[in-house]
């Protein structure tokens, strides 16, 4: 489980809250990683994807996708989900491989 307050941003290290920014989580591998944007994912997968490792930042109740947001492949168990925390509301989308969802978040992600 995260712990209260603000996380930080794998990437830059600013602040994250809990009602804003990402979370992306690999339960398979049992790691994850909080974004205060969505750029920040982009640097981060291109340089290597450092995990926090332990139980994803984000619980795995909130995974209610079935198919990649990139290729529209069934997802496995090797998924990848990035949670979108806007105030109380948590938008997930899943991916099949962490080059999907760079491929999705250079486009644009949901906003394409």
């Amino acid at each position: 489980m995260a712990p209260p307050g603000p996380r930080k941003c794998t990437w830059c290290g600013n602040a994250v809250e809990a009602t804003d920014g990402f979370r992306l989580g690999e339960h398979a591998g049992d790691r994850g990683a909080a974004f205060c944007r969505l750029e920040h994912v982009v640097p981060w997968v291109m340089q290597g994807a450092h995990w926090e490792a332990g139980e994803p930042v984000e619980p795995a109740g909130t995974d209610t996708t079935h198919d990649c947001a990139r290729c529209g492949a069934e997802l496995g168990d090797g998924r990848v989900v990035l949670v979108r925390h806007r105030g109380e509301h948590r938008i997930p989308d899943g991916f099949c491989s962490l080059d999907h969802l760079l491929e999705w978040a250079k486009a644009g992600g949901r906003w394409q």
